[in-house]
């Protein structure tokens, strides 16, 4: 591509930046006159003469005028004059016949609303900047474009092996007849065997029980998954049940960073970081025994002012043990819930502005949108990942593929 001459760019930005930048400025007059250079191309392309050509003659059609046409680009409105064959064959590429949006302007649509913006956001962030007015309903139109790309997604194949896969909720509003129900929206969350993050689906449910959890463990399966190692997650109701009668080789680990988290519920917040500390000693013993002691002991300090923590941590304990048996590195990264934490934090970025959605599906699209953005920049493998898959290697024994 041949380098732009100094001085004709010093000529059309000679002006400010509104002159240059702003609706009507030196960027939007290019960006129309680059449209309509295009589009006199396409029709030249489609008779096969140049303009004023001689060879146009009695050829049966020829240029016939041009339309006036509004559309909608990344940057704002811009007029432009559509040309015309007198045969009416002629099919514009570029910008289609009633089409009113260029590329460009959905994806930034779709860029605002998967950060959260709401429509009514966008809308006036676009008439702000712009000077566009934009319906909702196109807005809407816009957006529910992804939902096709939501259901491919949900429904690609996936590796057949996957050491460790988290599972967690997003408790969110959804209007349904009328009234606003709390839904919960379930992501299972896969480490792959180099060790990188990938969302593995996304479920939605009012009631959770070992019935909606064999369908999604079952889908997993239909979708070429064949065997996971660990799925840790936070005692949801029914799972275990549902994924050992699918995977039955497959530990399920409670997450100890939900456990605590949970306990802390029950605190005072001077109490905080005591308590915290005082619950180390429980999941970071080395064995299983040394961790029933550290829970006695800190039962024996904590247990008059805070009895139900205890409690919490025995109940969930037949799904706590297993995380003793594992070596250093695998602990770590059955632990190292963070991966889901904070992709949960990120997610509530984008939730924490909408009261409610008005179904399923918004809510599905917001999300997916959203996760979509975040695991772009899941480009490395999980710390230390290289010895933890070795640790698997061996206490697998046999289900890591050589």
């Amino acid at each position: 591509m041949a380098e732009l001459n100094k001085e004709v760019l010093d000529a059309l930005f000679a002006g400010t930046a509104e002159e240059i930048l702003g609706p009507g400025g030196v960027l939007s007059k290019l960006k129309k006159a680059a449209i309509e250079r295009i589009l006199d191309g396409e029709l030249t392309n489609h008779l096969g003469y140049e303009k004023h050509d001689p060879v146009g003659r009695g050829s049966g059609n020829s240029r016939n005028g041009k339309s006036a046409k509004t559309v909608l680009t990344e940057s704002g409105q811009v007029q432009i004059d559509v040309p015309r064959d007198r045969a009416g064959t002629f099919e514009p590429q570029l910008v289609r016949k009633r089409q009113r949006r260029l590329p460009g302007f959905d994806d930034k649509v779709i860029g605002l609303y998967a950060r959260g913006m709401t429509v009514r956001e966008i809308r006036g962030h676009l008439e702000e900047l712009y000077e566009v007015e934009v319906s909702p309903d196109l807005i809407s139109t816009v957006t529910d474009a992804v939902l096709d790309e939501v259901a491919a997604w949900q429904s690609r194949t996936l590796a057949n092996v996957w050491p460790i896969v988290y599972l967690d909720a997003l408790v969110l509003k959804v209007r349904e007849a009328g009234t606003v129900r709390n839904k919960a929206v379930h992501i299972a969350l896969g480490v792959n065997l180099e060790g990188r993050k990938e969302v593995l689906g996304l479920w939605t449910g009012e009631n959770e029980g070992a019935k909606f959890w064999l369908h999604v463990v079952t889908e997993l399966r239909n979708r070429g998954v064949e065997d996971i190692f660990i799925a840790c997650c936070d005692g949801l109701k029914g799972f275990p049940d549902a994924i050992e009668s699918v995977f039955p080789r497959t530990v399920v680990q409670t997450c100890i960073v939900h456990l605590v988290r949970n306990s802390l519920r029950y605190v005072s917040y001077k109490n905080h970081k005591a308590v915290a500390k005082d619950l180390k000693p429980i999941y970071q013993a080395a064995t299983t025994g040394a961790a029933e002691a550290a829970l006695d002991a800190f039962d024996r300090r904590w247990g008059g002012q805070y009895p139900t923590i205890a409690r919490v941590w025995r109940d969930a304990w037949p799904r706590v043990t297993p995380f003793f048996q594992f070596p250093p590195d695998i602990r770590r990264a059955i632990y190292t819930t963070n991966a889901i934490e904070a992709l949960n934090r990120q997610l509530r970025k984008v939730l924490k502005t909408r009261g409610h959605f008005p179904n399923d599906e918004a809510a599905v699209k917001l999300l997916w949108l959203a996760l979509d953005r975040a695991s772009a920049k899941w480009t490395m493998p999980i710390k230390a990942w290289d010895i933890a898959l070795q640790q698997f290697a061996i206490t697998f024994d046999g289900r890591v593929p050589l």
